[in-house]
């Protein structure tokens, strides 16, 4: 069986272009299906270059950088770091919001910042706020067992409904004995437990996937130690609950936890619901974000304050990538380096002589963010950094921009973080002894 599933895997085209977190052994804690699928063929998806050596860290690999600096603050912008960075773009400038953060040596960090507090739609990387919401309302049902925590991540069973309409992502289903990985949109009707809704969230980027955890948030906001709730107790809610209260506890469930967690909501937010279905359920307000603020998330998340460590540590692990990379992250100066990733893009296009509109290379609108965490341990170099993009360059393939522009970062924080040369080791004299002699 592990052949015939790896074959089909490896063979069978079934990985399509979505990018997908969470360590692969993290399979028994979480009972996320495809992990174990994955696991099970990770030999020839290395081989066939899918899987890169940096997507197979283990659980107990990852780890929060910072916690031994609690008080670690975004230092002012470096100039020359910033100048560098800034020579990429070009003429191109003044449509990008910038921050990257080498953090290799936090008793010496840099820091360089291009408008960083550009307001921008943050697309799919609102994702990780909602995430950020889930682990908050957790927490506070459960503040002092998270073990009681990990249960109803574990053991909530959610069946996807009306709330799910209509999205085109596609997420990887697999139960175990199943010959292959089927890759198709979430439908109304699958089932599969909260921590599975988060990774289709947080990996393939599904928006059905958000929407289902947007509703288990409101959910649990309500109901707290109650809940999980039947199916038939969650729809009345949702039927019978006016929708001004509704919008209040979405409100108060996905925006208060970024001032708990010291971010700033008027710069960084996730406001409504990730489908059409479910802005018309549950109202919300509008999304934004700041590539300064969503610095400051990454940062606060190596440090344990979101929420907590343990939240944080969650958090980290749902970001991590372990399938194909794409935009920001796919190019293969980042093969060898442990990545924890979103991305998220809106484009639109209008009527132009001689333009043809184009996935990512909208005219009219062409938002293309991407935040990146990167580690690299190898070759007598570590290296850890933040880089946060948000950029509206019209006509042009952002997402080729971005993976252009992550190559020339990793190789610049590369250049200041020189590899420890180690001196060999002379034999000792021939006649040599230890003190005092023999």
């Amino acid at each position: 069986m592990r052949r015939t599933i790896a074959a089909a895997i490896a063979l069978g085209g079934l990985l399509g272009a979505q990018a997908f977190a969470y360590p692969l052994d993290g399979w028994e804690e979480t009972q996320i299906h495809r992990l174990k699928a994955y696991d099970m063929a990770k030999e020839p998806l290395l081989k066939r270059g899918t899987l890169k050596p940096g997507s197979l860290w283990s659980v107990d690999q990852i780890r929060l950088r910072l916690l031994d600096h609690p008080d670690f603050q975004v230092p002012p912008p470096d100039p020359t770091f910033t100048n560098v960075i800034k020579s990429y773009l070009g003429p191109d400038a003044a449509h990008y919001g910038i921050a990257v953060l080498d953090i290799s040596d936090p008793s010496s960090p840099r820091y360089a910042e291009i408008r960083g507090t550009m307001i921008q739609n943050p697309g799919s990387v609102g994702k990780i706020v909602v995430a950020l919401a889930i682990f908050q309302a957790l927490a506070d049902v459960y503040p002092d067992d998270i073990a009681a925590r990990q249960r109803v991540l574990l053991e909530t069973e959610v069946t996807a409904n009306e709330f799910i309409r209509t999205d085109h992502h596609v997420v990887p289903l697999w139960s175990p004995g199943d010959p292959r990985v089927a890759k198709r949109p979430i439908q109304e009707g699958d089932q599969a437990n909260l921590w599975t809704f988060l990774d289709w969230m947080a990996s393939a980027s599904s928006n059905a996937g958000a929407a289902m955890v947007m509703s288990q948030l409101v959910l649990l906001k309500h109901f707290g130690a109650d809940y999980p709730v039947s199916e038939k107790e969650a729809k009345r809610y949702f039927e019978k609950t006016p929708k001004s209260e509704l919008q209040a506890t979405f409100l108060a469930a996905i925006v208060e936890p970024l001032g708990r967690s010291g971010l700033n909501s008027e710069h960084l937010r996730q406001g409504s619901f990730f489908t059409r279905e479910g802005k018309k359920r549950v109202p919300g307000t509008n999304s934004l974000a700041t590539a300064r603020e969503l610095m400051r998330f990454m940062l606060k998340m190596e440090q344990g304050k979101l929420v907590d460590e343990w939240s944080s540590l969650q958090i980290k692990r749902l970001l991590y990538l372990t399938d194909r990379r794409i935009r920001y992250a796919s190019h293969p100066a980042l093969n060898d380096s442990a990545v924890y990733f979103k991305s998220g893009s809106l484009y639109s296009c209008q009527p132009e002589p001689g333009f043809e509109c184009e996935k990512y290379h909208g005219n009219r609108v062409n938002f293309m963010n991407s935040v990146a965490t990167v580690e690299y341990e190898g070759e007598g170099q570590s290296l850890h950094y933040i880089a946060v993009v948000l950029s509206n360059v019209l006509r042009k393939n952002s997402a080729v921009e971005h993976q252009t522009l992550a190559a020339r970062i990793h190789r610049l924080v590369q250049s200041m973080n020189p590899a420890v040369v180690h001196e060999p080791i002379d034999a000792p004299p021939e006649n040599a002894s230890g003190a005092g002699g023999s």
